[in-house]
Order: C-alpha cells, then structure tokens, then sequence
C-alpha cells in the first residue's frame, strides 16, 4: 500500500484581539444596558399610561442618568480594582526584598503545579528568580493574575461604558420622537430594540468564536421577557394608582 504524502492544511494563525480585548466587557454590557434598561423604561411607563411628552422625557432622563451611572460606575470599580494591583505589587517588592527564599519556594510550588517537569524545574526557577525584577514580574502573573497588557484604564472604561449606554439608548428612544401613535412608536421601538439586541449578541462572537445566531437570539430572549414583565408591571401600577 503506497503512503500519501498529502500532509494536514495547517491551521491558519489567527491574531488575538489585541488592546481592546481589556474593554470588550465595557463595549458590550454598555451598549446592551442602553438597550435593555431605557426599553424596559418605556415600556413600563406606556403600560402606566403616560402620554408621548412624558415618554420622550422619562426615556431622556432615564437614558442620561444611566450613562452617568456606568462610567461613575466603571470608573470607581475600576480605579478600585487598580489600587489593590498596585499595593499588592507594592507588598511584593517588600517580600521579595525582605522574605526572597519565601518567595522563591512559592515560585517553585507554583511552577510544579504548572506542570514543569521534575528534571526542568530546578533551572527554570533558577531563570525566573534570578533578577528581582523578573521574579517580580513572574509573581504578578503567577499570584494575582496581573498582566500589564490585560489592565484597564479608569477613564477609558468609564467613557467607553456611558457613552455607549447613551448609543443602546437611541435606538428605544428614537420611534417617540415623531408625531405617530404611541403603539406604533412602541411597536417600532421594540422591532429596532430587538435588532440592536441581537446585533449585540452576534458581534460579540467575532472576539468569542461561538455561534453569532444562538449568541443574538439568547440576547434577545433575556430582554424580551424583561420588556413584556415591564409593560404588565407597569399596566398593573397603572390600574391600581388610576
């Protein structure tokens, strides 16, 4: 029998995200709160009853106090989140200018655990604990999981989560600015909701490779429930204060 020599295609190299991959949270939950929370709003507030002025404005009012609230939010969380980074980092330096064997040991524990083979695990924590500052740098990735790379920016989070609330916010909004009937806005605003839901839940599987159908269609299932239990509340608040 005669070998082939046909060998496999070789997969193509497929690039990482790249600096964006730290805000792809911030991308996504902002524009899909703008979304969800100002629809959930108007539909609440046409079951209660309200009139197409006061619908603009609680989507308005709604729309910029969302915003404010993820970046104040973001904001906070995430300078938060960089101040602990940075006393631990800071804490470490102390350890390994004080404590250096200890920190050493943990290196060799956490090499082991990584798998290092027994005959290679000498050498390599030789080479990982040889400078201070790579030791440092191997500790912050191996300890606390701190990549400098995969850090986020307070401000950038913070603009980047209020600014695309504002954009998810457009699309319920838009329908009650012209002159037509309040179910015909309502019924345009949950046709452009849902296809800004699902567009959403689609593009975010160019980053996580899954199916951009089932990804869209999950998006707008979580809403759609959200949004028809915010109508009925708000026809229930209706009737019983009406």
């Amino acid at each position: 029998m005669v070998k082939s020599d046909r060998r496999p295609q070789a997969v193509p190299y497929e690039p990482h995200v790249g600096e964006s991959r730290p805000y792809m949270r911030d991308i996504i939950l902002g524009v899909n709160d703008g979304l969800v929370s100002v629809f959930l709003l108007i539909a609440g507030v046409v079951g209660g009853g309200l009139n197409r002025e006061q619908i603009v404005l609680a989507a308005i009012a709604g729309g910029i106090a969302g915003a404010i609230s993820m970046a104040a939010g973001e904001y906070l969380a995430t300078r938060s989140q960089e101040e602990v980074f940075e006393r631990e980092i800071q804490l470490e330096r102390e350890h390994i200018e004080h404590h250096r064997n200890s920190e050493v040991d943990q290196l060799h524990a956490m090499f082991t655990e990584i798998g290092i083979a027994a005959d290679d695990l000498e050498n390599v924590v030789d080479a990982f604990s040889r400078d201070d500052e790579v030791l440092l740098n191997s500790m912050k990735v191996l300890e606390f999981g701190i990549v400098d790379t995969e850090r986020r920016s307070p401000y950038t989070a913070m603009f980047l989560s209020g600014l695309l609330f504002l954009a998810g916010a457009l699309p319920p909004t838009i329908p009650f600015l012209f002159g037509i009937g309040i179910s015909a806005a309502l019924a345009i605003s949950t046709a452009l909701t849902a296809v800004g839901l699902f567009a959403v839940g689609a593009a975010k599987t160019v980053v996580t490779r899954t199916h951009p159908i089932r990804s869209g269609l999950e998006n707008l299932v979580i809403a759609g429930i959200g949004g028809f239990i915010a109508y009925y509340i708000g026809t229930l608040v209706e009737g019983a204060i009406g």
